[in-house]
């Protein structure tokens, strides 16, 4: 297709991508690709290639793309009410329902709903919001937070320092004081292979248990974790983990976070990972899926146990000090509505458990066996592929091959995206609730052409 005007160019001299290699693609060795128009499952660029997305852009085009009810809903509220900001008890219409409607959905024992703009805003509202309850409750010095090595939660300077993957820390100074890690529920990554899912589920507690003993449970505030871990591997917890996880914490009146930002609102197949697993979190931490990316939108989740208390803090110290500008901003929460709506009318989330099983079995059936794969897992609408050099003794590739990235690449060359995760070989899919099988085989047959293409040449 003919070009008549300079975006690329500009797009090099101008924008700055997140997570790029910023001097490559300033260079030109990485390509610029302009995203024209989506519809479903698709998304074609400017040059007219369509791609299926099986990555929902980052976990988060739940509804799927162009979906007119949502853009309809942005368009009705931008007309009437663009903006007004949600201080000292102000609202709207949307922002008012939208609360209603996550905590009719939320797990029981859920209060309210602050509202933010991205999934890292949010987890730094609830590091706030956690220090400030525990000096409510006279308890200075219990401000720690345990997070966990490969765990994702933002790239903010608290967030950035909970995340767990090494990228988000070199060089900047991560982690700061306050965070502390404990090992992932990664049972394929386990140090001693003999292992059974259950006996990595007890060393599990018993290391957490150790940390607890050696931090000094009077210092720790809270525990933060995915249901399921996401950027660090997509990995479903092993069996027992998030009810032994609970009785530590309740044990040692330590907070749990759930940091719901994938798994909210249906990816697993059931609406929130919580209940999925038998979370009984104190904060939730929402956003991609609350809007479907359709605005930017997230939000904390209280748990009313924490309600109380920071009632309690404002009675004896004023207005709390914390808000954004764009707090519960409209359009975002007339998103927020109109998703939601939709995602119960086309019963969404029970295609994405039906769909997502499907998906999930096909790639084992087709990819399970071969040499280079050491393992295909995943839950709901949630998939990985993990490769390997050698399947004996878990032989992984050297990282500096990026064999992960190439079959990744292979892939787009055949129109479908998976995303290459961070910190090992590892492919991952996530895609929109809409997915039909024939597109679940799609993936599947690419995802096999890809590795054969990549690790057979």
């Amino acid at each position: 297709m003919l070009k008549n005007d300079m975006l690329e160019q500009w797009d090099r001299e101008n924008f700055f991508h997140p997570s790029t290699h910023l001097a490559q693609h300033a260079r030109g060795e990485t390509p610029t690709r302009v995203i024209k128009t989506a519809q479903g499952c698709h998304i074609t660029d400017r040059d007219g290639n369509q791609s299926l997305d099986a990555f929902a852009g980052l976990y988060c085009v739940n509804a799927g793309y162009g979906r007119s009810e949502i853009a309809e809903a942005i368009a009705q509220q931008a007309h009437e009410l663009a903006y007004y900001h949600s201080y000292v008890g102000h609202g709207t219409e949307a922002s008012i329902t939208l609360s209603k409607m996550i905590l009719d959905r939320a797990p029981k024992g859920m209060s309210k709903v602050y509202f933010g703009q991205s999934g890292s805003d949010a987890n730094e509202t609830n590091i706030k919001l956690i220090w400030y309850y525990n000096n409510i409750m006279g308890r200075p010095e219990k401000k720690k937070i345990i997070s966990r090595w490969r765990g994702y939660h933002g790239s903010g300077l608290m967030t950035g320092s909970l995340t767990g993957l090494e990228g988000f820390h070199r060089k900047f100074d991560l982690p700061l004081p306050y965070v502390i890690h404990t090992d992932a529920p990664y049972y394929y990554r386990r140090e001693t292979e003999d292992l059974t899912p259950e006996q990595f589920t007890d060393h599990l507690v018993a290391q957490l248990e150790a940390l607890i003993e050696r931090e000094g449970a009077d210092t720790i505030a809270a525990f933060i974790g995915e249901p399921v871990l996401g950027t660090g591997g997509i990995v479903p917890p092993p069996p027992g983990y998030w009810p032994a996880i609970q009785n530590v914490l309740d044990r040692h009146d330590i907070l749990l976070v759930a940091d719901e930002v994938v798994t909210g609102f249906g990816r697993l197949g059931s609406m929130f990972g919580s209940d999925h697993y038998g979370m009984r979190p104190d904060l939730i931490t929402i956003a991609k899926g609350l809007t479907s990316a359709y605005a930017p939108l997230s939000g904390s989740i209280v748990g009313e146990k924490m309600w109380k208390i920071l009632e309690q803090g404002t009675d004896e110290n004023g207005p709390i000090g914390h808000g954004w500008t764009y707090s519960a901003h409209p359009i975002g929460a007339a998103a927020g509505v109109a998703n939601l709506k939709l995602i119960d009318e086309l019963g969404l989330i029970e295609n994405a458990k039906n769909v997502g099983t499907y998906l999930n079995q096909q790639m084992q059936a087709a990819v399970a066996d071969h040499p280079n794969v050491g393992e295909v897992r995943g839950t709901g609408m949630l998939c990985a592929v993990e490769l390997v050099e050698n399947r004996a003794g878990r032989q992984f590739f050297d990282p500096a091959r990026k064999i992960g990235p190439a079959v990744s690449a292979e892939m787009a060359k055949q129109g479908v995206i998976a995303r290459a995760m961070p910190q090992g070989d590892i492919l991952g899919y996530a895609p929109p609730f809409c997915l039909t099988r024939e597109e679940a085989d799609t993936i599947v047959s690419v995802t096999a052409d890809a590795l054969n293409t990549v690790l057979n040449a």
